[in-house]
């Protein structure tokens, strides 16, 4: 017979196992206030937790686990308040442990009441939180971290969609880009972004529905902002699902590329603009090469049918032969000027010239070129600006650009030349560089012809390309425009379309300087000489043809192959009045350089340059340098005897004047009398003086006038004359130095100025040593 339990027996087990259980529990602190908020329990929860033992907070007031500033701002007891209030509190905050650390606590106060119903005291839980809370702070730290980063980014338009594609933030980005403030766009569709006909034809819809099925929709193209300006955008849509891979919207980034766009559209051009420049350089050196030695040949022919016309005299069919031939020498001749313009390599003598002036003076050879049936019209900018160029090269080009103005209007047109100032600011040009930012007068030939298409546009300007039928043009007119403007430093552009006519532009840069008269054209009769002229030529061909055309105008002719040839005929000491020199000379010692130790030899020498092709040697910045006299290959015997001439009279007079410098002396002593006898003195002896009584008059002289000596008396009023010579060496370094002086403290300062010191008294003897050369 089994026992039964009794019934008084069972509630107290049961309360038993109760207190077991809360006593157990570790991770909640478990305990009993009464109602002043006196601690009369503890579980073995709230021992770990808060640190204390049972026997050492039982009887303690709760506070204690508070920091003190909530305890002094009462915390503790509004806690008591609400839950009795209430009959629950919870809250979360900062605690304290025996040990004096924190921790992150959620706590629990509730009412308890004993059976009858009165109000007994406290039941509080309590939890440590603390890694959550720090969990949750690094979260929010990350969040907030990840928001500023988001917000902080201008540079890309970052936000996210709902599934539908209405907008659900904005960052600081999308409002610089798109120009939405956040109120604006937040709550509404994307679309609004896209362009009227992007729209129409659903991409947004179709942009979201890629994004979603692929994950990524990635696309270039125009975006509207709020001011209804385009950009264009590059764009990113990425889908976002959450843990059961439910799509919950899309985050969307877009970019503003319209710079970069425009970079790389301005980097292509650059590209083709240099690769075209790069073919014309390429195709200009070949001809310029070619050319230098076509103009040997040319010169040779030519040269040579010069020196057989004497020997044809009354032989009629001879002569018609020799001139067929000399004209053939003439067209090649022009073809090979055209193909150095190309180049780029042609000597211009460019001058300050008003292109107004020039037109002008070129109207009526235009009319007869053209024909009656061109109607020529000009408009010419008031205040016109001057320009730096070589005005015979510009008639030239003008005349081509004409003629082929009048083939493409098949004879029958109207022509208008228009002239005006212009101001460029760095706009690429066709066919040239960048150009450079500046004043410029604009020369613009416009016609009413066929026009031209994109294509031969691109290739207008190399040479030997032509559109006419063959026989009717040799494809140089434009090539040499081209080369012509470039070396001049100005651009050129063609504006052009099939069946709306074509105009050319030329700038040219300005200048600031008065127009410039043209020289007079040598002419009348052919002359020679017997001066002495010395040529230097490594063609043995044409040196020939060049000696016998010099000596048959009656000159004393030397000859030399190269450079060091030419000099050691220098420095031998036979006396030289003129070299004519090739520019481009064999062997390590440049013609320039040559020119250069020759003339320390024999500084009153001339010299005369002759070249088929100057590369660099004597053109610099497109013209030749200054002092250099050229005589283009081919040349006739007429431009030779007519060039050599004017040099050598030019020489001679240079000569004379130099001559009558060395004899004008300035003697300066502030003694009348002695002054006026040292005058006579030198009279006497040929020279031409001129007298001053002060060093300060002196200088005032000299920089009037052209004086070969200067000699003075040391002690003078103001300035000394050991001063006054070493300032007038300053101004003039070839002057020659005398001082008179009777002092010997003269001779250091004399010997220091390389002056010769004259001493005084003196006579007629030593004044005439002191004067020797």
């Amino acid at each position: 017979m089994s026992a039964t339990p009794s019934p008084r027996t069972e509630p107290m087990a049961q309360d038993q196992l109760f207190r077991l259980l809360v006593h157990g529990v570790v991770d909640y602190a478990i305990f009993m206030l009464t109602p002043d908020g006196t601690v009369n329990s503890w579980n073995a929860g709230a021992q770990r937790i808060k640190g204390y033992q049972e026997s050492e907070i039982i009887g303690q007031h709760f506070s204690r686990f508070y920091r003190e500033k909530e305890r002094l701002a009462g915390d503790p007891e509004r806690a008591l308040a609400t839950a009795l209030r209430e009959g629950r509190y919870e809250s979360e905050g900062w605690r304290v442990r025996k040990d004096g650390t924190e921790f992150w606590a959620n706590a629990v106060l509730d009412v308890l009441h004993d059976p009858e119903g009165r109000f007994i005291g406290y039941a509080k839980v309590t939890r440590d939180l603390t890694e959550r809370r720090i969990a949750r702070e690094a979260l929010d730290a990350s969040e907030q971290r990840f928001r500023l980063l988001v917000q902080g980014v201008t540079d890309y338009a970052i936000y996210m969609l709902d599934p539908d594609g209405i907008i659900s933030n904005w960052n600081y980005g999308a409002q610089r880009i798109k120009g939405y403030p956040e109120a604006d766009v937040i709550g509404t569709h994307f679309s609004r972004f896209y362009t009227e006909e992007d729209r129409a034809a659903g991409e947004p819809r179709r942009a979201l529905d890629i994004a979603a099925s692929t994950g990524k929709y990635e696309r270039e193209g125009w975006r509207v902002r709020r001011d209804g300006t385009r950009f264009m955008a590059s764009v990113l849509i990425q889908p976002i699902r959450d843990e059961r891979n439910q799509l919950v919207g899309f985050s969307k980034i877009t970019r503003d590329i319209t710079e970069k766009r425009k970079a790389e559209e301005q980097l292509e051009k650059a590209r083709v603009r240099l690769a075209h420049a790069q073919r014309l350089e390429a195709i200009g050196k070949l001809t310029g090469g070619v050319a230098h030695d076509f103009n040997n040949a040319l010169q040779i022919i030519g040269g040579n049918l010069q020196l057989l016309q004497p020997r044809v005299e009354g032989d009629e069919q001879a002569r018609r032969h020799l001139a067929l031939a000399q004209e053939g020498v003439e067209r090649g001749t022009r073809l090979s000027s055209q193909l150095l313009a190309f180049a780029r390599r042609q000597p211009l003598q460019p001058r300050v010239t008003n292109l107004a002036r020039l037109m002008r003076a070129i109207d009526a050879l235009l009319r007869r070129a053209l024909g009656d049936s061109i109607s020529i019209h000009t408009h010419v900018a008031d205040d016109l600006w001057n320009t730096l160029v070589d005005p015979s090269q510009l008639e030239n080009v003008i005349l081509n650009i004409a003629l082929n103005s009048r083939d493409a209007m098949g004879g029958d047109g109207q022509l208008t030349i228009e002239l005006g100032n212009a101001m460029l600011a760095g706009e690429p040009l066709v066919g040239a560089s960048d150009v450079v930012p500046g004043d410029y007068v604009m020369l613009a030939i416009t016609d009413t012809g066929c026009g031209m298409s994109p294509e031969v546009l691109d290739r207008v300007f190399e040479p030997f390309y032509t559109t006419k039928a063959e026989g009717e043009g040799t494809g140089l007119g434009l090539s040499m425009a081209y080369g012509f403007v470039q070396q001049s430093g100005g651009q050129i552009k063609i504006y052009s379309e099939p069946g709306h006519g074509t105009t050319v532009r030329i700038y040219l840069p300005r200048s600031l300087e008065q127009e410039e008269e043209a020289p007079a054209r040598s002419s009348g009769p052919v002359v020679g000489g017997d001066e002495t002229v010395l040529v230097v030529e490594d063609d043995p061909r044409v040196q020939l043809t060049v000696v016998e055309m010099l000596a048959g105008l009656g000159y004393r002719v030397l000859k030399a192959d190269d450079a060091q040839a030419a000099l050691s005929i220098i420095r031998s000491g036979l006396p030289v009045d003129l070299m004519f020199t090739d520019v481009v000379m064999p062997g390590p010692l440049r013609s320039t350089d040559m020119v250069r130790q020759a003339r320390r030899h024999q500084p009153t020498m001339a010299v005369l340059f002759t070249s088929g092709y100057t590369q660099n040697a004597i053109v610099h910045g497109g013209r030749l340098d200054p002092g250099i006299e050229l005589l283009s290959k081919p040349y006739r015997r007429e431009d030779l005897a007519r060039k050599v001439r004017e040099m050598l009279s030019a020489r001679a007079e240079r000569v004379r004047a130099e001559a009558a410098d060395k004899r004008r002396i300035l003697v300066v002593d502030d003694n009348d009398d002695l002054r006026l006898t040292v005058c006579q003195l030198l009279e006497a002896l040929g020279y031409a003086p001129h007298g001053v009584g002060s060093a300060e008059a002196a200088l005032e002289e000299l920089r009037g006038g052209e004086y070969g000596v200067l000699l003075t008396d040391v002690m003078l009023p103001g300035m000394s004359g050991i001063e006054l010579a070493r300032l007038a060496r300053g101004q003039m370094p070839s002057l020659r130095l005398i001082i008179a002086s009777g002092a010997e403290e003269a001779r250091a300062a004399g010997a220091a100025l390389q002056a010769r010191l004259l001493r005084k008294p003196f006579d007629l003897s030593a004044l005439q040593a002191a004067l020797a050369p």
